[in-house]
C-alpha cells in the first residue's frame, strides 16, 4: 500500500496573535504586582509579635537538639526547633496552655523556669496571709452586725418608752450605726429666741432621764439652730443659744442626780448641720432642736480589730455608719 504524504502548510511569519496580548497581559500583572510591594510597609514589631504568637501556638516552646532538621525558609521554620520527643507514656493526658491574653507578647527566646523555694515559700504565705485577712474581716462584720442589732433593740425599747412624745411630735428617736439619737424638737420645748424650757415639757425630759439610766454609751446634748442671724442682749449669736439651749437640756436630764456627769458633753453647733434646706419656716423649724446623742461606741478589742482592718478597707466605718469620734470608747453601762 502506497504511503499517503500530506504537504504541511506553511507556517506563517512571526509570533501568533495571541502571545502578542498574553506578554502585555503578564507584563500589566507584573508592574501591578511591583506597585503593590513599593506601596506595601513591613511593620518589623507587628511582624515579630505575629511569629512569636505562632510560636506560642504551635511550636516546641523549648531548645530540643535534633538531628534531622527540615530544610525551607518559613516562619515556623525560623522561629522554631522541630524536634521528635520520645514518647513517655503516663496514665492521663495532659495538655499545656497558654494564656495569649497577655499585655505584652514574649518576643525572645522563653525558657520557663521553675520557682525557686523561697520563691514558693512567699507565695504560700502571701495566700496565707490573704486568707487570714478575709476571714478576719468576716468575723468583724458579724460583730459589727451583732453589736448595731443591739443598739436598735436599745432604741426600740426607748421609744416604746417615749410613744406618747413622739406621736405628739415633741421627739424623735433614730439609729445611725452605734449611735441613737433622741431629737427634741423646738416646738413645745423652748420659746422663741429663749434657751428656758418650757415647763410643761419637763415630764418629757424625766421620761428621757429614766431612759438613759438602763441604756449604755456616753450621751453627747447638742444644739442647733436655723440660719436666720439673731443678736440681743443675752445671745450674740446663733452660736450662744445652741449653747444654751443644750446646757438647759442637760441640766434638767441632771436634776434628781441619778446619772453620771462623766458620761455627758454638751455642745452648741449653731446652724452648722441642718437636716433640712433653711428655705422654708418648715424647714427652719426642723432645725431648731436639740439631739440627745448615745453614742454606745465598741469595746476595745473591737476597736483595736477595726483600727487594724481600716488598713485593709478604710470603708467599713462607712458601711456602718460608725462615729469615728467615738470609735475606741468602749461599752459602758450605768
Amino acid at each position: 500500500m502506497a504511503e499517503i504524504t500530506e504537504d504541511c502548510p506553511e507556517c506563517p511569519t512571526g509570533i501568533p496573535a495571541w502571545m502578542a496580548t498574553f506578554a502585555d497581559l503578564m507584563s500589566l500583572l507584573m508592574c501591578f504586582f511591583v506597585l503593590l510591594l513599593s506601596f506595601s510597609e513591613m511593620d518589623v514589631l507587628k511582624y515579630k509579635q505575629l511569629s512569636g504568637s505562632m510560636r506560642d501556638a504551635f511550636g516546641v516552646q523549648r531548645q530540643i537538639n535534633v538531628k534531622d532538621v527540615p530544610k525551607g525558609t518559613s516562619v515556623i521554620a525560623q522561629e522554631f526547633s522541630p524536634g521528635r520527643p520520645e514518647p513517655t507514656p503516663i496514665s492521663e493526658v495532659r495538655q499545656a496552655t497558654v494564656d495569649d491574653t497577655q499585655s505584652s507578647l514574649d518576643i525572645g527566646e522563653r525558657t520557663p523556669q521553675e520557682p525557686k523555694p523561697d520563691q514558693k515559700l512567699d507565695q504560700k504565705s502571701d495566700i496565707k496571709v490573704t486568707v487570714d485577712e478575709e476571714l478576719a474581716k468576716q468575723l468583724l462584720v458579724e460583730k459589727l452586725q451583732t453589736l448595731i442589732k443591739a443598739t436598735e433593740d436599745d432604741a426600740r425599747n426607748l421609744a416604746s418608752a417615749l410613744k406618747k412624745e413622739i406621736s405628739s411630735g415633741k421627739v424623735d428617736v433614730e439609729t445611725r450605726g452605734r449611735r441613737i439619737i433622741i431629737r427634741v424638737r423646738e416646738q413645745g420645748s423652748f420659746p422663741s429666741g429663749s434657751a428656758e424650757l418650757r415647763r410643761q415639757f419637763r415630764p418629757v425630759m424625766a421620761m428621757v432621764r429614766n431612759v438613759l439610766k438602763t441604756v449604755p454609751g456616753k450621751v453627747s446634748v447638742e444644739g442647733h439652730t436655723d440660719s436666720i442671724p439673731i443678736s440681743t442682749s443675752v445671745f450674740r449669736s446663733n452660736w450662744d443659744l445652741s449653747s444654751a439651749r443644750a446646757l438647759s437640756v442637760a441640766h434638767e436630764l441632771f436634776s434628781g442626780d441619778t446619772l453620771d456627769h462623766n458620761r455627758f458633753m454638751v455642745t452648741g453647733f449653731a446652724d452648722t448641720k441642718p437636716i433640712a434646706a433653711n428655705d422654708n419656716e418648715e424647714n427652719r423649724a426642723r432645725n431648731r432642736r436639740v439631739e440627745i446623742v448615745i453614742h454606745q461606741g465598741l469595746d476595745d478589742e473591737t476597736s483595736e480589730e477595726l483600727k487594724k482592718m481600716q488598713q485593709i478597707d478604710p470603708g467599713l466605718i462607712r458601711e456602718f455608719n460608725l462615729d469615728s469620734t467615738f470609735i475606741l470608747t468602749p461599752d459602758e453601762v450605768f
